[in-house]
């Protein structure tokens, strides 16, 4: 009997549910043909896009174990022109030494990374074609600026390394803020299942275009996935085609809205942005900016963000600005307004490079202030333990990982240069020197640390 009722109760759900997208087909919200069957407006959405989505495969490098290794990556990505070109998430092909691309149609290609840029989490990759290989597939990238919440989409892509599926759902967001991950755009939030797997997929709207690139999901909790917009994409996807990146200007500015609710702070008023802190040795610092102060104009344009949603379109205006070039601020500091001249300069790489000591059995990284700022407040220049191997020669002369590398030997560390000297040299003399001290900054503390390197961990 129960089992009966159930039954009833889950028709009456579907009957509803079907009545109410077909209210969304007559208002609107699909495309317009009163009536239209919504299976019918789903399947041929996917059927333009699903022989564009493509399963990827990398070979990356990977230091995290204190010894450089090649692990398998995989995750998805759409084809955006019939000359190969497809994007994907840059955390798909981050560190990538072999990118191979599987087709919907099952046709394999060796594919390059023409670009990426790790702020917007983006990347753009070439399939190698041959002059004699049929046509490829591809998708229409479309708008996400006329998206509104409720409206219907399709996530694609190869979840967990499997065949291709698509996922149903609407959109929950358009304008979703993602702390420490909305630096300079907001995300489409959507309950279509975004799987591990999914990243770098398209996520589709009934007509059957690109209207965002699936990211980031989430496992627990509830079925939330988050998709970069595809306005987003098309800012950045020039720059990538033509420099391999994206040249972001910076100005050591941290924002925050007038209305910070998280913090619960309020200013006063309804224009501009505040300025929450200055970084250190930064162009706004050099311009004399500091906590507090209310940016009205930047070259006579108004900027306000009330709330932190409207944080990423101010910092992406700031970004933009060109470099080595003076821009022009006006400021309220207290109830005076000032003018300030600020030159912004290359942001340069947010992440710092990496370097493999065999038989030393550790991995060491570049200090860099997007990437590590508690070590750069430290040292503005230098080196730290990335990675430790166990059982390892590192790891068993009490090494740990984040300690910033002072001295070998005597001799300053100031860059992985530094390191990969003292370490070539290390290894061609082994016979006759096998121990080292280096001088560490852990925690604000100097420790001597003595490396002995006599023994081959790898060999045992």
């Amino acid at each position: 009997m129960l089992a009966l009722r159930m039954k009833h109760i889950l028709r009456s759900t579907l009957a509803a549910i079907l009545a109410l997208q077909a209210g969304a087909v007559a208002a609107g919200r699909l495309p317009e043909a009163s009536g239209l069957d919504l299976r019918q407006v789903i399947s041929g959405a996917k059927d333009r896009v699903f022989p564009a989505v493509v399963f990827i495969k990398c070979l990356a490098e990977n230091y995290d174990g204190g010894r450089r290794i090649t692990q398998e990556v995989s995750g998805s990505g759409v084809l955006i022109s019939a000359e190969g070109e497809l994007i994907t998430n840059c955390h798909v092909v981050d560190k990538a030494v072999q990118v191979r691309c599987l087709l919907a149609d099952g046709r394999a290609f060796e594919a390059s990374v023409v670009g990426r840029d790790q702020d917007t989490d983006l990347a753009l990759v070439k399939l190698k074609v041959g002059k004699d290989e049929k046509p490829i597939p591809f998708a229409q990238l479309g708008t996400s600026a006329g998206l509104k919440e409720g409206d219907i989409v399709m996530a694609m892509g190869a979840p967990w390394g499997l065949s291709r599926s698509v996922s149903l759902g609407i959109l929950s967001c358009t304008r979703r803020f993602l702390p420490e991950a909305s630096e300079y755009s907001l995300w489409l939030q959507t309950d279509a299942s975004i799987s591990p797997g999914n990243s770098g997929g398209p996520l589709v709207d009934t007509e059957g275009r690109v209207i965002g690139l699936n990211t980031r999901g989430v496992l627990q909790g509830g079925d939330m996935g988050f998709a970069i917009p595809a306005d987003t994409i098309a800012q950045v996807l020039p720059e990538l085609r033509q420099g391999g990146k994206v040249d972001w200007s910076w100005t050591g500015l941290q924002l925050q809205p007038i209305r910070d609710f998280h913090r619960n702070i309020y200013f006063e008023g309804t224009e501009g942005v505040i300025v929450a802190d200055v970084d250190s040795d930064s162009p706004a610092r050099k311009a004399g900016f500091q906590p507090r102060d209310r940016i009205l104009k930047v070259n006579g344009r108004p900027v306000t963000a009330m709330v932190e949603e409207d944080l990423p379109a101010v910092r992406l205006m700031l970004a933009l600005l060109p470099k080595d070039k003076p821009a022009d601020f006006e400021v309220l500091r207290g109830e005076k307004k000032q003018a300030l001249a600020m030159v912004p300069t290359a942001k340069g790489k947010v992440e710092g490079d990496l370097l493999d000591c065999p038989r030393w059995d550790l991995t060491v990284k570049s200090i860099n202030q997007f990437d590590t700022p508690d070590l750069f407040f430290s040292r503005k220049q230098g080196v730290f333990v990335h990675g430790l191997k166990y059982p390892g020669n590192a790891a068993a002369a009490g090494l740990q990982n984040r300690d910033i590398i002072l001295k070998i030997d005597g001799r300053e560390i100031t860059s992985l240069d530094d390191v990969k000297e003292i370490h070539g040299d290390a290894l061609k003399n082994l016979e006759t020197r096998h121990r080292m001290v280096m001088v560490v900054l852990r925690n604000g503390l100097m420790k001597q640390i003595v490396l002995d390197f006599s023994r081959d961990f790898a060999k045992e």
